[in-house]
């Protein structure tokens, strides 16, 4: 059963990872990944079958998770995380990004609202929010935060998305050089194209068999900071 955010799954792993968006995609291969290289998992998400899917999974291969089904953009129970974090490790390892709110694909005079407001609230608020949240963990044991830059910015009909996705990485870089000689460390990686149920929703009838598969482009990024 999942864990909520006061009742941490007790481990013996000596390196502790939080993945924000961890039930899908990329986020849930990493979580695999890691997993089976005797990290802790903490996986937050907020499907909750997705979330015990991917930690029957884990269990399977002879790893380690927390289930966190929350959505990050409720600042309480992500407080209530961190502190049960601080407490139960003193710190995070890694903190991957993986969260997003994909808005669908619109001309730029066209663009709803609310989906806009949405992208916003999500892939900007919330990202500088966790930062704030996350970053003394970070510190605590020289930790990485890790953001995903997909480069939709400035494409055509990618309004919502690329303009939000663009700040995020903005501000992340800022973070990234306010931190290169204090840490925490911070890594922008650029995932190639993969077959996850975002892309699908952005390219409809796209050949997904040429597509890179997110257990690969985990072990790519995730070989270049660990």
């Amino acid at each position: 059963m999942p864990a909520n955010a006061t009742q941490l799954a007790m481990s013996d792993a000596s390196k502790i990872a939080l993945i924000t968006g961890a039930s899908r995609g990329l986020g849930a291969a990493m979580a695999e990944l890691l997993a089976a290289r005797g990290w802790h998992i903490i996986a937050v998400a907020r499907t909750v079958g997705a979330l015990e899917e991917l930690d029957d999974r884990i269990r399977k291969a002879g790893g380690s998770a927390t289930l966190a089904p929350l959505d990050v953009g409720q600042a309480e129970p992500m407080v209530k995380l961190a502190e049960a974090v601080a407490s139960r490790w003193g710190g995070l390892d890694l903190w991957a990004h993986t969260a997003i709110h994909a808005a669908p694909l619109a001309p730029a005079g066209h663009v709803d609202a609310k989906d806009f407001q949405k992208s916003v609230d999500l892939n900007v608020v919330v990202s500088r929010g966790l930062i704030t949240l996350f970053e003394p963990l970070l510190r605590a044991r020289q930790g990485t935060a890790l953001f995903f830059d997909d480069a939709r910015a400035g494409q055509k009909f990618f309004g919502s998305y690329g303009a939000t996705k663009a700040a995020q990485i903005a501000l992340a870089r800022s973070w990234q050089a306010e931190t290169e000689n204090v840490g925490p460390h911070v890594v922008i990686a650029e995932p190639a194209p993969m077959p996850t149920a975002t892309r699908a929703r952005f390219f409809p009838g796209e050949d997904r068999a040429r597509l890179a598969p997110c257990k690969a482009e985990a072990e790519r990024i995730l070989s270049g900071i660990l």
